[in-house]
């Protein structure tokens, strides 16, 4: 007697293909325990018509499973659970105990309660997603992407995707940075003084863990991106926040006893500032003066589509003491987590193997895909695409923003893909993103982008990269009138 079909079903929000779909859901069901060894599946043919798809989508997911062990043929009876198909172990029930271990003792070193922003996890399913970091699926290549996951899936590729490297990189990927990606921005460097990472904040980390100890002190930007403060916070050095003007980090305003410097030149984290090539020079002067070291995270440098990008500060570096952090996790989509490091040889020896020791290197299938994707210019395709999208964007914004009485506080100069925004004083901007979340709105709140104890609490952050464009007036318009309810101000115009 066959399984009843009514116990098939596809989730409706499942992903992957309708194949692979029905492959899953009978392996679950085998797994879980639902479907017992030598019980008989359902014909193609009624399973097809059941689930509303064609026979051989049914026929090809049964061989696929026959493949691997989880199902058997017998002639003309059809499928059946194999007898050797997995089984979950069963495990006798442990009676409940209490923790007697006194984790407020045992734990020598905190790392939870930082301050990075977080988002929905369904940010996706609002209506009005204001929020920052996040791929556009309408821009992304996913068939080109595809396609090179599977050639670095191929047998021509299978060492590189298998091979322990230890402590080195894919040397495609490697190439491909020092030949064109970095000269680009006006850097030049041979492959010893690459270093991948799982995507710029760790590369941050990794940068902090050797440069510097309890002794010694970093200068950060105020405000800054949030993570960054609790690496360093992490790492027990000293930490002098240096607030930032409309041309980025003072270079005066560092004090002489800095030993590392932390800068997003580019496009300023959170105010989008854009630094001018005179304060680039100034602020590389003041690191020779107090014989400083500088890390140059060059933050949305890609997304410049108001104008040419400005040198990298690590081009214009004569002494060897700018480390510069690049990244794939923003112009290609954040899960990819793929970014890199370039310095002298010495600091790349050490990360090198620092890295080695905590993760040994990055996937080498994801750094192998990465590598065809950038080769065969679907790269330069997609951030061209994209610059066109997010200019489209911008400009709404700006003309949304003006139109509702909005108040700017940052705007990159060269593109970006966000606003560093100002409420009324009186407005907690914490406040009023849970009241905006209830309407469909999200933005991001932006206290924690600040250090020390007395923080603005009336700015905020809108991301475009996002929303589409038809939805960017309305949802400014959500946002001034919530605005409006919280201060008692005149109307909002239509």
């Amino acid at each position: 007697m066959a399984l009843p079909v009514e116990t098939f079903f596809l989730q409706p929000d499942a992903q992957g293909t309708l194949q692979s779909q029905i492959q899953q859901m009978i392996a679950q069901g085998i797994l879980s325990g639902r479907f017992q060894r030598a019980e008989k599946l359902p014909s193609t043919r009624k399973l097809a018509r059941h689930l509303g798809v064609s026979r051989i989508t049914v026929t090809i997911a049964y061989t696929e499973l026959l493949a691997n062990d989880y199902l058997t043929s017998r002639g003309r009876s059809g499928y059946f659970v194999s007898q050797n198909a997995p089984q979950t172990p069963a495990f006798a029930a442990r009676p409940d105990s209490a923790d007697a271990v006194d984790w407020s003792r045992a734990i020598g070193q905190r790392f939870s309660g930082g301050e990075t922003p977080r988002k929905p996890q369904d940010w996706a399913h609002y209506r009005y997603p204001f929020v920052y970091g996040q791929a556009d699926q309408s821009l992304f290549d996913h068939a080109n992407w595809r396609l090179c996951a599977l050639q670095a899936l191929g047998q021509r590729d299978f060492t590189a995707m298998t091979t322990d490297y230890y402590d080195q990189d894919d040397p495609n990927l490697i190439e491909f940075i020092a030949r064109h990606t970095l000269p680009r921005r006006g850097i030049t460097a041979a492959p010893e003084q690459i270093l991948i990472t799982l995507g710029a904040q760790n590369a941050l980390w990794l940068t902090a863990q050797v440069l510097l100890t309890q002794r010694r002190r970093a200068a950060l930007e105020d405000p800054c991106y949030p993570a960054l403060r609790d690496i360093l916070t992490q790492s027990r050095c000293h930490v002098t926040p240096v607030r930032v003007d409309r041309d980025g980090i003072p270079p005066e305003a560092i004090p002489p006893d800095t030993d590392v410097i932390f800068t997003t030149p580019s496009h300023q984290c959170p105010t989008n500032a854009t630094m001018p090539m005179a304060r680039r020079r100034a602020l590389l002067n003041r690191a020779r003066e107090i014989d400083a070291l500088i890390v140059e995270d060059d933050y949305e440098f890609e997304t410049s589509f108001l104008r040419a990008p400005s040198p990298a500060l690590k081009s214009l570096d004569t002494d060897g003491r700018v480390i510069y952090v690049g990244s794939f996790s923003k112009s290609l989509f954040p899960g990819l987590r793929l970014g890199y490091l370039v310095g002298s040889e010495p600091f790349i020896r050490e990360a090198r193997a620092l890295r080695a020791s905590v993760l040994r290197h990055p996937p080498g299938h994801i750094q192998r895909t990465t590598a065809y994707f950038l080769s065969l210019g679907h790269y330069d395709a997609l951030i061209r695409r994209t610059g066109s999208a997010l200019h489209e964007r911008c400009s709404m914004m700006e003309k949304s923003i003006a139109r509702f009485g909005l108040q700017i506080a940052g705007q990159g100069a060269h593109g970006g893909s966000s606003f560093w925004m100002r409420a009324p004083d009186d407005v907690d901007t914490q406040d009023l993103a849970r009241r905006l979340q209830s309407r469909g709105v999200l933005i991001e709140p932006g206290g924690s982008f600040f250090g020390g104890a007395e923080r603005p609490h009336n700015f905020y952050r809108l991301g475009y990269s996002s929303i589409p464009v038809s939805r960017i007036a309305d949802g400014l318009s959500e946002v001034a009138q919530e605005i409006d309810l919280m201060t008692g101000a005149g109307h909002i115009p239509a």
